[in-house]
């Protein structure tokens, strides 16, 4: 019997969230670990008191933010591994100026916020310049790019930054107190980065969805070359593209550094943006799913600790959820093409 398209549609989206939970649930069992109290531990890790639920929240910014600007890249077409820099150069150029900038806190914090967006922007900006005109491909630039970032945040901490008592890995002096970003009472929740994180996705979704430029970044990703004889500026939107996705890194590298860690550390990007890309990728690029993703994969990261405080279990099996969502949802992909080519 042939089953309607819609539930056949609907078995192949569920497919491989069960076959990640099957395989996670395989390598517990491997472990002599109970599957149910390992991921109740996670679950518990991330929502058992409003300290831990604002922190998945905190953490679920800087993924937001990070796949609304890699939805902009990926609709031109360009696989942007350069993120981690980008939020490192946000992190730097906001660090400089709550150091070197004395201004009351209303006046300075829009400075910070503005002055990460700038550095993301000209990191992002540098590795399109990279690949349009030095024709280097944008995965090797950016992955380069990301290695200059870390190696200039470290020798800024362990240098020219570093505190009077000596350099250590908790990174520089804490800042000014009024360059920290404003918390919701004793929570570690920064209301007003939830609420950028919310307008940058909506203000990428209706770019994309109904503006010319969207349309022409479009036209890019699909075939360049076309798009290129139809008149459309090529490089320019993939400078433009590359400095979008900058600005909004370099936004939650500010939030990192001002909001979350009111310092600089070394690896201040904590991997948010390699993270990011497997939002993207899970999201079939639809900005409006990178929302529930980005939770999951933030609620799992706090969550996971958990596991090695209560079961003696190591965290990395939050990881391993994740990547095997991942692989799983890429083959459903593989299926769903495979499908539609042999019906053509």
């Amino acid at each position: 019997m042939k089953l309607p398209k819609r539930f056949t549609g609907l078995l192949l989206n569920l497919a491989p969230i069960a076959l990640a939970l099957v395989f996670t649930t395989v390598i517990l069992f491997v472990a002599n670990a109970p599957p149910l109290e390992a991921y109740s531990n996670i679950w518990a890790g991330a929502t058992e008191n409003a300290t831990k639920i604002s922190s998945v929240l905190m953490a679920w910014v800087p993924l937001a933010l990070c796949a609304a600007g890699l939805l902009v890249t990926f609709t031109a077409g360009l696989w942007n591994i350069g993120v981690e820099g980008q939020i490192a150069a946000g992190a730097l150029l906001v660090t400089w100026v709550a150091r070197t900038i004395s201004l009351p806190s209303p006046v300075l914090i829009p400075l910070l916020l503005l002055s990460g967006m700038l550095g993301g922007a000209l990191w992002g900006l540098l590795c399109g310049l990279l690949k349009t005109y030095g024709h280097v491909h944008e995965i090797f630039a950016g992955v380069g790019l990301n290695f200059v970032a870390a190696a200039l945040t470290n020798f800024l901490i362990f240098g020219p930054w570093k505190p009077a008592d000596g350099a250590t890995m908790s990174g520089t002096d804490p800042f000014p107190q009024a360059a920290w970003l404003p918390r919701l009472g004793n929570l570690p929740l920064v209301p007003m980065a939830l609420g950028a994180a919310l307008l940058a996705i909506a203000v990428v979704y209706i770019a994309i969805k109904g503006t010319l430029w969207g349309l022409e970044l479009k036209a890019i990703g699909k075939n360049i070359r076309s798009a290129f004889l139809m008149g459309i500026p090529t490089n320019r939107h993939l400078l433009v593209s590359f400095a979008v996705c900058g600005a909004l890194a370099g936004l939650a590298g500010a939030v990192q550094a001002a909001g979350v860690r009111q310092r600089l550390i070394p690896g201040i990007s904590a991997g948010y943006g390699f993270l990011a890309l497997l939002v993207v990728l899970l999201s079939g690029q639809r900005p409006l799913l990178t929302v529930p993703i980005a939770l999951f994969f933030a609620l799992i990261g706090v969550g996971s600790p958990r596991l090695e405080l209560r079961m003696q279990l190591d965290s990395s099996l939050g990881g391993i959820l994740e990547a095997a969502l991942v692989l799983f949802v890429l083959l459903g992909n593989g299926v769903r093409q495979r499908r539609s080519s042999l019906k053509r």
